[in-house]
């Protein structure tokens, strides 16, 4: 498809899809639902103005194959490699159980004969040039997957990467706990390679930047890229200490699309991952790892200090995509050939809608990481930056970088009082829901009780009415002295605390995450003045009133950010001028309700948004407010009258070089 025939192509679906989107809001009961999308208004706030990533490149690509030359159901891998590799023993690491037979049969070889075989994109010019190994998951061992992601190839190559999508589907099918076995394959992948790029008589001698390599992995490959990271590092397997590890690849990056988390446990905790920027996204009608598993990879991606300054991680939360076609081979058919008895596919995005985002992602995310090139670095931290890149549809991200450092991130104690630097101190008022707490994952239930994002935040949730009033006559904010005052969730900081974190530094940033619920605590009570005891004053309840989906469209949450200096001057920002705070996209990806209803806690994935906050913007509102003295920062909660929010990770981060010099303009 040639580049005006797949722009044309995209603008006349995206157009039909949004349609949908709209039209199934207001369904009854029984048929489509969809949250209504608010795809014109986000994306049209900010412009990144630099070319499109998804844009192909200048260079010619050209392909071949490597692999056994001995194949016996890939001719492809059989009679055209280019390069013969020799196979390696994986029998440590994979299993195939009763299925062993059977499977050698079909294969030709057993776990201690395993090829190594790899379809390749690269750009007809000297180099060298960046390394991308792409590897599939789990399907259909016949149904071959690694074709699938030709679209990532054919692009990146265009644009001076050497992208290798690497044949794991003798590790696919009926066998279980193979992740560790998929993650050590695209190990011996790189030490193939680096015997490429060495020998002076094959066709990538002197082209491979081995210095610069990047690893792609979806669904059960989008695991198994982490653990590859991780094994990399390592002298040896943690599961059996003879098989000695020699690896130390410069692997900068990894991109898991869809990926399932934990089903390799070795020491029986999940892998860690440590220093290395790491790009991780999710459709919301997937439909095979029907919640967002990556984020739980997220959360353990840690920068100890060791990195180079720049690492970042960025989660990206796609509304309407699915698992299967980010893959071509594998379609919109989560569930196999019967999917469509069984999954809801009319609301999907498009397949090539849904690619197009990946092709802008994943090729903007190794320009920054393999290439230092940090024009597209703004993307990560706010997906609207795209402007008209992206499919119109919604995205909720999530970003951290190397510079942040945490005030109060809810994971260090049980006590609600205190932050997770040393000396904040943390205090509600008026709030009906104050609690620190797990967030879990939309597939948690009674059938799978452990299913959570293994990440602590804290949920806020007010009501700014006093009971009798309100909806049913009465009013709130700035309706007269009757009013009640805000809710305020504040965070302290001791003397010096600021300072010490370079807040009075160029470029720093007051960070954090925030998701809205439709829960509403109930009004508050009057106090009573025979009786005004704490509980009583606090106002609210625990209880929250939960609104089902029948309710209507409830207005957009908003809440203002104050902060306050040593001196107690104060400046203040909305959250809403940073990005919209929305409430749960909802989801329905099963065709039957009763069983959709059963098998998840929610019909929405609690995804929290990632806001920004310029310090210098708050000495534009005040300009006697000195940020390197700040001593406190407030959520003041006067914007919507009633509602719950979820926050975690507020700190202060220092902007990289890339955003400031980004062509960003500030409407």
């Amino acid at each position: 498809m040639s580049i005006a025939e797949r722009a044309a192509r995209i603008k006349t679906a995206a157009a039909l899809a949004l349609s949908v989107a709209w039209a199934g809001a207001s369904a009854c009961a029984g048929s489509l639902e969809l949250t209504p999308s608010d795809a014109p208004a986000v994306l049209a706030r900010h412009v990144l103005h630099e070319e499109n990533p998804a844009t192909p490149g200048p260079h010619r690509v050209q392909t071949l194959y490597y692999g056994s030359g001995t194949d016996k159901n890939r001719p492809e891998y059989r009679d055209s490699v280019s390069i013969q590799t020799e196979a390696v023993d994986a029998s440590k690491l994979v299993s195939l159980g009763e299925s062993a037979d059977s499977r050698n049969e079909y294969w030709g070889f057993p776990p201690d004969s395993f090829p190594l075989n790899g379809r390749v994109w690269y750009p007809d010019a000297p180099g060298p040039h960046p390394l991308v190994l792409v590897v599939h998951g789990n399907h259909n061992m016949k149904d071959f997957s690694d074709p699938g992601y030709d679209w990532l190839g054919e692009l990146l190559a265009s644009r001076g990467y050497i992208v290798a999508s690497i044949d794991m589907n003798f590790i696919n099918g009926g066998i279980r706990g193979e992740n560790d076995g998929r993650g050590w394959l695209l190990l011996k992948h790189l030490q193939a390679w680096k015997g490429f790029a060495e020998d002076p008589d094959g066709p990538f001698h002197g082209k491979v930047e081995m210095g610069a390599v990047a690893l792609i992995g979806h669904s059960r490959g989008g695991e198994a890229v982490g653990h590859a990271a991780a094994f990399n590092r390592l002298e040896r397997y943690p599961d059996d200490a003879s098989l000695e590890f020699d690896f130390g690849f410069a692997i900068k990056g990894v991109v898991a699309i869809a990926p399932v988390d934990g089903q390799y446990l070795p020491a029986n905790q999940r892998v860690p991952l440590d220093d290395v920027s790491y790009l991780v996204f999710h459709g919301s009608h997937d439909g095979d790892v029907t919640s967002f598993h990556g984020l739980r990879q997220f959360n353990r991606v840690r920068f100890t200090g060791e990195g180079d300054g720049d690492q970042f991680k960025s989660a990206v939360y796609v509304y309407r995509a699915n698992h299967g076609q980010w893959n071509t081979v594998w379609g919109a058919h989560d569930n196999g050939p019967r999917s469509p008895r069984i999954l809801d596919l009319r609301g999907l995005l498009p397949p090539e809608d849904q690619r197009e985002f990946g092709r802008v992602f994943v090729s903007a995310f190794l320009d920054v990481v393999l290439k230092g090139n940090d024009r597209y670095r703004p993307l990560f931290r706010d997906h609207r930056v795209a402007g008209d890149w992206l499919p119109k549809t919604m995205y909720t991200t999530r970003f951290v970088d190397e510079s942040f450092q945490p005030l109060a991130d809810f994971e260090e104690d049980i006590d609600v009082t205190t932050g997770s630097a040393d000396g904040v101190r943390l205090h509600g008022e008026h709030f009906g829901t104050w609690r620190e707490g797990r967030l879990e994952l939309r597939s948690s239930n009674r059938a799978n009780t452990s299913s959570s994002q293994l990440n602590q935040a804290v949920w806020l949730g007010w009501n700014n009415r006093w009971e009798g009033t309100g909806d049913d006559g009465g009013s709130s904010n700035g309706a007269g002295s009757d009013s009640p005052p805000p809710a305020v969730f504040t965070i302290s900081l001791p003397s010096g605390l600021a300072e010490r974190m370079g807040a009075a530094g160029p470029g720093t940033t007051l960070e954090l995450h925030v998701g809205g619920l439709d829960d509403e605590p109930k009004p508050r009570e009057r106090p009573d003045a025979e009786d005004e005891g704490p509980g009583r004053r606090s106002g609210g309840t625990d209880a929250p009133d939960r609104s089902d989906d029948s309710d209507g469209e409830k207005p957009p949450l908003d809440f203002a950010v104050e902060v306050v200096d040593g001196d107690g001057d104060s400046a203040r920002a909305r959250i809403g001028a940073y990005g919209a705070l929305r409430r749960p996209l909802k989801t329905r990806v099963l065709r039957r309700r009763d069983l959709e209803d059963d098998r998840f806690a929610n019909l929405w994935e609690l995804i929290l948004q990632h806001f920004s906050i310029p310090l210098s913007d708050f000495t534009a509102d005040n300009p006697s407010f000195d940020p390197g003295t700040l001593r406190s920062v407030r959520f003041v909660f006067d914007g919507t009258d009633a509602g719950t929010v979820v926050v975690d990770d507020v700190g202060l981060s220092r902007m990289h070089p890339g955003f400031l010099s980004a062509r960003l303009p500030l409407t």
